[in-house]
């Protein structure tokens, strides 16, 4: 068999398949692109639902935090009995610190809005702890200092703690 026999044999034969092969891409084109995208927007409607299921992570974290460093709650849970002022407001501002450290990530999935109040929050009662040390005697006790700060507490008009949690209960409910 010479190279013309061959090439004259096979080139229909690959015409054919090659028309064939064309035929059924056109045919089914359609339904590829129907899957791809199909696929993508289930893919994109799942990492919907993760970062949803993050941000109200997110939110429920926060509530606790604010829940946790409010003073009421904050000395109630620390405080025992004997224990020094300055005993106590080491306490009490490591335990702030450290519940602050272990929420800082939350701010990824909060509005920027929320986050600044609830940081802001944070060093306002490190500051009222801080300040309720000032002018107390070297003798007071941990009692004294718990005294002084829900004092000031009961004299603000508005209870930043429960105007934060309000904050962070309507940034969730923009989420719905």
């Amino acid at each position: 068999m010479s190279i013309e026999s061959i090439l004259t044999a096979v080139v229909p034969i690959t015409v054919a398949g090659v028309v064939t092969i064309s035929v059924g891409y056109y045919l089914i084109k359609s339904d590829i692109d129907k899957y791809f995208r199909l696929r993508f927007a289930s893919a994109k409607k799942e990492e919907r639902t993760q970062l949803f299921s993050l941000r109200l992570q997110a939110h429920e974290r926060l509530i606790v935090f604010v829940e946790r460093i409010n003073p009421s709650n904050l000395f109630l849970r620390l405080y025992v009995p004997g224990i020094s002022v300055k005993e106590l407001q080491g306490l009490v501002l490591n335990e702030i610190r450290s519940e602050y450290q272990h929420n800082v990530t939350q701010q990824l999935y909060v509005s920027e809005r929320v986050w600044n109040v609830v940081r802001k929050l944070k060093d306002d009662t490190l500051a009222m702890v801080n300040h309720g040390v000032q002018g107390l005697p070297e003798q007071a006790t941990g009692m004294d200092l718990s005294k002084k700060v829900l004092q000031h507490m009961a004299e603000i008009a508005d209870n930043p703690y429960d105007l934060t949690l309000d904050l962070v209960k309507k940034d969730i409910h923009q989420l719905f």
